[in-house]
C-alpha cells in the first residue's frame, strides 16, 4: 500500500493539472469572443448564379445580428430572460436578415444588447458586458454593444444594430404641464461605433424595413449596421437600402458645428484639426464652413421656441439641442409604453431598478403634446435638408468623451447624460443619416466624429465616407503621432485666444457664441477665474441666473478677490429673489474695491428694499 502511493500522488497531480489546464482553456473560451455573443448558429447563403450573372454582392462576408431581430427556430431575446421566457420561436427570419443571407453573407449568431435596449453603457447583468476590443477596461457602449464588439474583435465583417433610444431616470426636466421625462439618450449604434472604434452607420428614418425586429419606439427605431472597412459599410447599404447606383459625388458644403464640440471632452482641434485638412486635402477650402447649430435651430425651428417659453422655471434656459433632446425622450417613452406596458402589467419582469422607474412610471401626454412634438420634428427637418441640401455634410463628435471606465460615476453624471444626449438626439429627432468615423486614439481611447446628411441622402453619405476614410485616418494618426513642439500651441495660450474670442463675441452681443469660446477657454486651462467670470456675464445676458450664478462661485473660488465675480453673482442671486446674499456679495465688492460705484449703488438699492 506505502509503495503504490507515490502513484496516487502523480495520478491526483495529472488530475489536477488536467483541471488546471481544461479550466485555462474555458476561461479562453470565454474570451475568445469577448462576451459579445448570445447565440452561435450559422444561416449560409444560397449558391453563387451561375455565369455570366454577377456573384452575390456580400459573397465572403460573415455578419451578426443584434438580439433584437427574429431568426427562424429562435427566441427573440431583446436581452431580457423574462421577454425570452414569455414569448415563442420565431415562425421567420426578419427581411432584413434575409436579405443580407440572400446578397451573399452568412450569418454567425445573436450579439448582446441593454435589457430592453434601454442601457446607454453596454452592460447587461443577465448576459454580462461585452468587453471592449480596444479599451477593455471601458464600456462599449449601448445599446447594441455586443454587434460592436463582434466587429472590433473582428469576429464578423459586420453586424446589424438598431437605432433605439436608451433612457436613464438620472436627471428630469420640467415643463409647464408637469411632464416629466429623463433626459439621457444614445443611439444604439452610434454610441458603441465611437467607443469602440468602428465604422456605425444609421439610415434615414423608414429607408429600411423594421418588421421582424422587436419595436422599440416605432417612430424613432431604425436598423443600422457596424463594420471596419468603409467598403463593406457601403456595400451592405447597397443591399439594404435598395438605392439605385448614380455617379458618385463629392460633398460641396461640410459644415463643422463648433457649439458641438464645446460639448466634447477631447480638445476641440483634436477632432476638428482632422475634418479640416483631411476636407482641404481632398476637396479644397472652399466647401469648409462653421456654424453654430444651436443658433440655428432656434431660428428655423419655431415650434421648439413655442414649447421652450411654456417651461415652469424661468431660471432654467436650455440649449436648442437639449430641447430637442427632451421631446425626443418624451416620444419615445410614450412609444414604448404603448407598445410594451400590457406585457409589462401581466410579466412583471425583475427589472433594473433605473429602467424600471422608466418604464413604470406614469407619464401623461395629451393628443396635443404629441402633435407639438411632431411638429418640432417635422420643422427640424426641413431646417436640415435647407442646411445641406443634397450635398453637405454636418460633422459633429459621435459622443461627448471617450468611453468611461467600466461602473464609473460619471456614466450616471447629469452633465455627461445631457451632452451624449444633446449630441445623439439630432439626428433621431430630424429622421436624418448619420456615419460615426474612427479619429484613431486619444489617450489611449478611441475618438470619433459624426457626419450627417439631409434626409434621403445615404447614398451619398455612405459614398462620402469611403472616399474620406483613408484621408481622415492618415491625418487621425498623424495628430496622434506628432510630437513636433512647433506645430503645438500650448494649453494656456490656447485658453487665451479661446477667451478673446469669446469676448469679440460678447461685444458682438452674440451671447451663445460667446459662451461656447469662454467654455474652450475653460476646458483648456480651468485654473483662471476670468473665463469663468466671463462666460457668466454672458449668461446673465441670456437670463441663465443659475449658471450664472454658479460660474461665479467658481471663479471666486479661484480667486477671492474677484471683484467682477461678486458683482455678478450678486446680480444673479438678486434676479433669483436672494436679496440677502446678493447685499453680502456686493458688501464684499466694495470691501476690495470701495469706489466702485456699481457695487455700492446696487447695495444701497437692496438695503432700502428691506428697511
Amino acid at each position: 500500500m506505502a509503495s503504490s502511493s507515490p502513484n496516487v500522488w502523480v495520478l491526483l497531480g495529472l488530475s489536477l493539472a488536467g483541471i488546471l489546464l481544461m479550466a485555462k482553456k474555458l476561461k479562453k473560451v470565454v474570451k475568445v469572443d469577448f462576451g459579445a455573443f448570445v447565440e452561435r448558429f450559422q444561416i449560409l447563403p444560397p449558391p453563387q448564379p451561375a455565369p455570366p450573372k454577377a456573384p452575390h454582392p456580400l459573397t465572403g462576408l460573415s455578419f451578426a445580428v443584434s438580439d433584437l431581430f427574429d431568426i427562424n427556430g429562435f427566441v427573440t431575446g431583446f436581452g431580457s430572460p423574462d421577454w425570452e421566457s414569455t414569448h415563442e420561436a420565431a415562425s421567420q427570419t426578419s427581411p432584413v436578415v434575409s436579405a443580407l443571407v440572400d446578397g451573399g453573407a452568412t450569418c454567425v449568431g445573436k450579439t448582446v444588447v441593454d435589457e430592453l435596449s434601454f442601457g446607454i453603457s453596454g452592460e447587461n447583468r443577465h448576459c454580462g458586458t461585452p468587453t471592449n476590443p480596444v479599451a477593455p477596461s471601458r464600456i462599449p457602449g449601448g445599446s447594441c454593444s455586443g454587434a460592436a464588439v463582434a466587429v472590433a474583435a473582428k469576429l464578423v465583417d459586420f453586424s446589424l444594430g438598431m437605432h433605439a433610444i436608451p433612457i436613464c431616470s438620472s436627471c428630469v426636466l420640467v415643463y409647464a404641464n408637469n411632464l416629466l421625462t429623463g433626459v439621457d439618450t444614445v443611439g444604439g449604434v452610434r454610441q458603441p461605433a465611437g467607443h469602440c472604434g468602428i465604422l456605425g452607420f444609421r439610415p434615414s428614418y423608414g429607408s429600411v424595413l423594421h418588421s421582424g425586429i422587436v419595436p422599440v419606439s416605432t417612430s424613432f427605431d431604425t436598423v443600422g449596421w457596424f463594420a471596419m472597412d468603409p467598403s463593406i459599410l457601403r456595400r451592405v447599404g447597397q443591399v439594404l437600402l435598395q438605392v439605385p447606383l448614380t455617379v458618385q459625388r463629392n460633398p460641396r458644403n461640410v459644415i463643422i458645428a463648433d457649439d458641438c464640440f464645446r460639448l466634447s471632452k477631447i480638445p476641440f482641434d483634436r477632432l476638428t484639426q482632422v475634418v479640416i485638412k483631411s476636407t482641404e486635402t481632398l476637396f479644397g477650402k472652399q466647401v469648409l464652413k462653421h456654424e453654430i447649430l444651436d443658433d440655428y435651430i432656434a431660428s428655423k425651428v419655431p415650434s421648439l421656441k413655442a414649447l421652450d417659453s411654456k417651461k415652469s422655471n424661468g431660471d432654467v434656459k436650455l440649449s436648442s439641442l437639449r430641447s430637442l433632446a427632451n421631446i425626443m425622450q418624451l416620444l419615445r417613452r410614450h412609444e414604448f409604453s404603448h407598445t410594451h406596458s400590457e406585457w409589462i402589467s401581466s410579466v412583471k419582469p425583475a427589472l433594473d431598478p433605473l429602467i424600471s422607474a422608466q418604464i413604470q412610471g406614469k407619464l401623461e401626454l395629451t393628443e396635443k403634446d404629441i402633435e407639438n412634438f411632431r411638429t418640432v420634428r417635422s420643422e427640424l427637418r426641413s431646417a436640415l435638408n435647407a442646411l445641406l441640401k443634397d450635398d453637405g455634410v454636418l460633422v459633429i463628435p459621435t459622443v461627448c468623451s471617450p468611453p468611461p471606465k467600466l461602473g464609473a460615476k460619471e456614466l450616471s453624471s447629469e452633465e455627461y447624460l445631457m451632452n451624449e444626449f444633446s449630441l445623439t438626439g439630432l439626428a433621431s429627432m430630424s429622421g436624418c443619416c448619420q456615419a460615426s468615423v474612427p479619429l484613431g486614439m486619444y489617450e489611449n481611447c478611441p475618438v470619433s466624429v459624426s457626419l450627417i446628411a439631409r434626409y434621403g441622402g445615404d447614398r451619398f453619405l455612405l459614398d462620402t465616407i469611403q472616399t474620406m476614410h483613408a484621408s481622415l485616418k492618415q491625418k487621425a494618426d498623424e495628430a496622434g503621432n506628432s510630437k513636433s513642439s512647433a506645430d503645438v500651441v500650448t494649453k494656456e495660450a490656447s485658453a487665451e485666444i479661446a477667451k478673446e474670442k469669446g469676448n469679440e463675441a460678447f461685444k458682438a452681443k452674440n451671447w451663445q457664441r460667446a459662451i461656447g469660446f469662454y467654455t474652450d477657454a475653460i476646458k483648456l486651462n480651468s485654473k483662471i477665474a476670468t473665463y469663468f467670470s466671463n462666460r457668466a456675464a454672458a449668461h446673465l445676458e441670456l437670463g441663465s441666473f443659475i449658471q450664472a450664478e454658479a460660474d461665479c462661485t467658481k471663479a471666486i473660488d479661484l480667486d477671492k478677490k474677484n471683484v467682477k465675480a461678486y458683482l455678478r453673482r450678486g446680480t444673479a442671486r438678486e434676479m433669483r429673489g436672494y436679496y440677502k446674499e446678493a447685499i453680502e456679495d456686493f458688501r464684499y465688492a466694495l470691501v476690495l474695491e470701495p469706489t466702485n460705484k456699481r457695487a455700492a449703488m446696487c447695495a444701497d438699492r437692496l438695503k432700502k428694499l428691506f428697511q
